[in-house]
């Protein structure tokens, strides 16, 4: 609505190019090159750019006639706009990477646990400002497919998941934020540290046939789910394999799997 407003304004009138990883946000008719907007001489070039419905958090550097400028910049009449993508590797200063996913990223969020990356996640719709403000207080990057979300101010950082298919979301963030991978060390269901587990301390937690099976255990040390080596190992093997070969330089080594 807001870039109706911009295009009815009588203000200077700028020049806008959009990056073509970003043309998935902004309608037809400014993706094919350079794109004119008439501002209203007080909204920052960050306001512009999100008006036109790219998410600060996938705009790379912004380049005003050929020098980068902060998103606070005030456009002047005239001026020619080059609006990036982020750069990759993204590095993100000032905490440990860490992220947290929407209420649809559910997936996602197994399996980057199951890479060892800490990724907290939330089960339940507990709506936008929680999000944000979780984002803010744990210092986590945000990840979700809604724009708006995206587009709040309180949140950490955020960043924009471009698919709809695990896989591909996966290897999107991998690519895109480079973090450390630690294969089998995280609980896929709460994201808490896991450790070796003896045999007989689990036992209690474990089917006769399972008990029967299998020898290697690991226990989650926050809420305690037993895994081991089961049926659907192999899958998360191949998962953890491709991820470590393309992103990582750990060992896949194999590890155990959920109950």
């Amino acid at each position: 609505m807001f870039a109706d407003i911009l295009d009815r304004v009588n203000g200077p009138e700028i020049g806008l190019t959009f990056a073509p990883e970003l043309h998935v946000f902004v309608s037809h008719e400014r993706r094919g090159g350079r794109t004119t907007v008439v501002t209203d001489g007080s909204s920052t070039l960050g306001h512009v750019v999100e008006s036109l419905g790219v998410p600060l958090t996938e705009a790379g550097r912004l380049v005003v006639d050929g020098r980068p400028v902060p998103v606070s910049h005030i456009p002047a009449a005239g001026e020619s706009v080059d609006v990036e993508a982020v750069a990759r590797p993204q590095r993100v200063p000032g905490a440990p990477l860490r992220f947290l996913l929407d209420v649809h990223l559910g997936t996602l969020a197994r399996r980057l646990r199951l890479l060892g990356v800490d990724a907290a996640y939330e089960s339940e719709d507990i709506g936008d400002p929680a999000l944000a403000a979780l984002s803010a207080a744990e210092r986590r990057v945000l990840l979700s497919r809604d724009r708006g979300l995206l587009r709040r101010r309180e949140i950490w950082a955020g960043a924009y998941i471009y698919s709809d298919r695990p896989d591909a979301q996966l290897r999107d963030v991998l690519e895109r934020f480079a973090p450390p991978l630690a294969p089998w060390t995280r609980c896929t269901a709460c994201n808490g540290d896991l450790g070796p587990a003896d045999k007989e301390t689990v036992r209690d937690h474990l089917e006769h046939g399972t008990r029967q099976t299998y020898d290697v255990f690991a226990q989650c040390l926050a809420c305690h789910r037993v895994y081991w080596r089961g049926a659907h190992h192999a899958r998360l093997a191949a998962i953890v394999a491709d991820a470590v070969r393309e992103f990582g330089d750990a060992p896949a080594a194999a590890g155990p799997q959920a109950t």
